[in-house]
């Protein structure tokens, strides 16, 4: 019989761990797949579960009924599963866009001059002290100091506006920039 309310349940689990198993199993496995909505994920989840229990029954001191203990451990493992498979598919995500992008790529467009027109025609889309700072900045090679001093602005503004150019050219030549990677390596 199970000790359910017993503080220590190592000598329950060494002995009665087939039947705190098939008493268990069924129960973990249906509340697993609840979250995780994939009848193999949860039985690999209640499998771990298992797992660890008999790999650690003779170090377990068990402080709340094993119940509790058990479903504490199923829903921790869910936990972990599914942050996995959020940056899984984040990832996933970001891969299909980098795929898209370079199936979208016109390799008819490879030309140097063809890159710095793009880039010249994103850079001319920028509002214009947007534009004058980051050409300052970035084509002249002035320091954010400088620039600041030589417009009458503040350091910061200049940091603002460069990081307002960066981002809105990001999304200008998001389609360019592995050519554009390429050709500022070369």
């Amino acid at each position: 019989m199970l000790k359910e309310n017993s503080l220590v349940y190592t000598d329950c689990i060494q002995n009665d761990f087939d039947r705190i198993y098939l008493s268990y199993f069924y129960r973990l496995h249906r509340f697993a797949k609840e979250y995780v909505m994939s009848d193999a994920d949860a039985e690999n989840i209640v499998q771990d579960v298992f797992l660890l229990l008999w790999e650690k029954r003779e170090v377990l001191n068990i402080q709340i009924s094993l119940t509790a203990y058990l479903f504490s451990l199923v829903k921790n493992k869910c936990i972990d599963h599914l942050r996995h498979r959020v940056i899984a598919n984040e990832f996933q995500q970001e891969l299909s866009l980098k795929l898209a992008s370079l199936e979208e790529l016109d390799s008819a467009f490879v030309s140097e001059e063809e890159i710095e027109r793009f880039l010249s025609d994103a850079i001319n889309k920028l509002p214009e002290r947007c534009r004058e700072i980051f050409i300052k900045s970035r084509i002249e090679g002035k320091k954010y100091r400088e620039i600041a001093e030589e417009l009458n602005i503040s350091v910061n503004t200049v940091e603002n506006q460069i990081a307002i150019a960066l981002r809105k050219l990001r999304i200008e030549l998001k389609d360019y920039l592995p050519l554009l990677l390429f050709f500022t390596v070369c």
